[in-house]
């Protein structure tokens, strides 16, 4: 079988290195071409096979891959998005913190298949599934969602987080931007769905949602200990992807495929 040609667009950043370092091991990938901002350094290129294509040109860039994996920044994300909506390839986008940038995924899964996930751990699908159900089910409860991470994460809250709190207000069939709660003042409201935020130390990730009943509460929680569990379930995502056809997919289309 041929390899299939992947590109990373933030190859610098922490999970674009993982990426980079674990690609090896998949035997219908190859990393083709990286995109870096800054010059190449040394611990990178350590890693980058001798044949990577590494440039600050992102149609360059494109040009030497099959399908991107981006794992960036909301802002670097449009740069790459404005591109590819001219010369479309398949991507798998992993950067948090999205606004406008939504529109432009829509827009360019119509030519390509993209899948967005704001995380990429198994675990976490499956987190994502049962919080929905429990939702739905304890439909009185209660619905607090804390999230800690690192001393250097800059959005918050963050994207699975957001991800956990649109499962459980779709379950209950509310609105979410209208039950969403990320800085509480006051007496807390009837059904909204809060959110507390926690940076420190070297922490990969922890996410809890809790349900929270009179007398009684259930909480649910995922931990990541390792964040090679990220560059591994984007790699996965690649490999599925690069079968299906124009549209916009979630993490939990490849585990019911």
């Amino acid at each position: 079988m041929q390899q299939l040609q992947v590109g990373i667009f933030g190859a610098s950043g922490k999970v674009g290195g993982l990426l980079a370092k674990e690609i090896h091991k998949q035997p219908y990938l190859a990393l083709s071409s990286v995109f870096l901002r800054q010059n190449l350094n040394l611990q990178l290129a350590q890693i980058l096979p001798q044949e990577t294509f590494v440039t600050n040109d992102v149609e360059q860039f494109l040009a030497h891959c099959q399908l991107v994996i981006d794992f960036s920044s909301p802002k670097a994300l449009d740069t790459l998005l404005q591109v590819l909506l001219l010369n479309p390839l398949p991507l798998v986008c992993g950067t948090t913190g999205l606004q406008e940038q939504w529109q432009a995924l829509a827009e360019l899964s119509q030519k390509v298949p993209v899948l967005y996930a704001s995380n990429m751990s198994l675990g976490v699908a499956v987190l994502n599934e049962v919080v929905g159900a429990v939702a739905k089910n304890l439909e009185h409860a209660d619905i607090e969602i804390t999230e800690i991470h690192h001393r250097y994460k800059k959005d918050a809250p963050s994207g699975t987080a957001l991800t956990l709190g649109q499962t459980c207000a779709h379950a209950r069939g509310v609105d979410f931007k209208e039950v969403c709660q990320e800085h509480r003042e006051g007496v807390r409201k009837e059904g909204e769905i809060g959110f507390t935020s926690l940076r420190a130390g070297d922490i990969v990730g922890r996410h809890t949602v809790g349900f929270y009943l009179d007398g009684e509460y259930l909480e649910l929680s995922h931990t990541a200990t390792e964040r090679n569990i990220f560059a591994k379930g984007a790699l996965e995502a690649a490999k599925w992807l690069s079968a299906q056809k124009p549209g916009l997919y979630s993490i939990q289309d490849i585990y019911h495929s």
